[in-house]
């Protein structure tokens, strides 16, 4: 009787799309009928100072895979990264979490978007307690060693890490915090390749922090007249909540949206400036900082920054408002998050770890 027990339940899951080990939809999806987008007219901003960085045919390593690494730049404001967490590899029960893809803070807890490549369009969210794991001391060795290792520190690192299921994420490089709404949203669009959305639908979902997955998601459509996007690729929210991510519509030139989040509805407008130079080849992430009050557009080896404020109403961007930092490791950055007091945590690829920034205003 048991057996059969265990044939209804995989035949059933087999038949409603999931598996025993998966997860189901559990959360209301609101259909938006409305167009999210908004598009004015345009000018181009010549921000002469940033320099398009192509991305490397191979990224490097760190150098240091079980030790510390730096990450300085070489050109713009002198900013230094160094290791503070290096992340768990391999990860709990031997998952592989060799592919984070973007990093999230609220002060207290460090949340990291995993999506092994071999899942395709699937992934989880891990939560590391920052609070925790400065109490017990734990070093960026003991913590890479928390699922390797029997120590009693590693059983320790362990209880501060939460392990969220497996969730439809896409490609997963948009995880945010709302400082105003005190929430954490994501994009989960899902893709045929690596930036090819396979819907011209968006999907953002608020992200349950305890739960570490969806519990809630709006479909909508970037779209007005001919003009329109699937979705957007990275995500930021300003001091006062306001939503933003940015494109590059042709090999070069940058374009920022900017828009509002709430349970029923989302707008976005593309911003009337147009930046002539983006910073590289690929769209890696975003970030906002509530000290500097500046956006981050991050590419891999180089980031550039600008004012908020300037890009409200027609926009009043000028070439000097953009500034551009480039760096030397030709390692993958997968993310870019700011704590509330302005330090940057910056998540690299190969191998993973979270670095941190020696400034806060850069």
């Amino acid at each position: 009787m048991k057996w059969l027990q265990v044939g209804l339940v995989t035949l059933l899951g087999m038949v409603l799309g999931f598996m025993p080990g998966t997860t189901a939809q559990a959360y209301h999806v609101v259909h938006q009928r409305s167009s999210a987008l908004q598009v004015g007219r345009l000018r181009v901003v010549n921000d002469r100072a940033v320099h398009n960085v192509k991305v490397p045919k191979r990224y490097q390593t760190a150098r240091h895979p079980h030790g510390l690494n730096q990450i300085k730049s070489d050109k713009g404001t002198p900013v230094t990264f160094t290791t503070k967490y290096l992340l768990p590899y391999p990860g709990y029960r031997h998952q592989a979490w060799g592919n984070p893809q973007s990093v999230a803070t609220t002060g207290r807890y460090l949340y990291v978007v995993y999506c092994p490549t071999a899942w395709k369009n699937r992934g989880r969210i891990v939560r590391y307690d920052l609070q925790a794991l400065t109490a017990m001391h734990a070093t960026p060795q003991a913590i890479q060693r928390a699922y390797t290792s029997h120590k009693a520190l590693s059983k320790q690192v362990r209880r501060a890490v939460k392990v969220g299921p497996a969730f439809t994420t896409g490609h997963g490089q948009s995880l945010a915090y709302n400082w105003q709404k005190h929430r954490l949203y994501m994009w989960c669009d899902r893709e045929s390749a690596p930036r090819v959305p396979t819907s011209q639908y968006g999907y953002i979902s608020q992200i349950g922090g305890q739960r570490l997955k969806p519990i809630h998601q709006i479909r909508f459509r970037l779209k007005q007249g001919r003009f329109a996007v699937p979705g957007g690729h990275v995500l930021t929210f300003d001091h006062a909540g306001h939503a933003y991510f940015w494109s590059r519509p042709t090999q070069s030139r940058v374009y920022i949206y900017k828009g509002m989040v709430t349970a029923k509805h989302v707008s976005f407008r593309l911003t009337h400036q147009v930046l002539r130079t983006g910073p590289g080849t690929r769209v890696q992430s975003m970030a906002y900082s509530q000290r500097t009050h500046r956006l981050y557009l991050v590419a891999d080896d180089s980031i550039a920054n600008l004012p908020a404020a300037k890009l409200n109403g027609k926009g009043h961007l000028t070439a000097q408002n953009v500034k551009w930092n480039r760096f030397t490791p030709r390692r993958e950055f997968e993310g870019l998050t700011f704590a509330r007091n302005g330090r940057a945590y910056l998540l690299s690829n190969h191998n993973p770890e979270i670095l941190t920034s020696n400034r806060l205003n850069w």
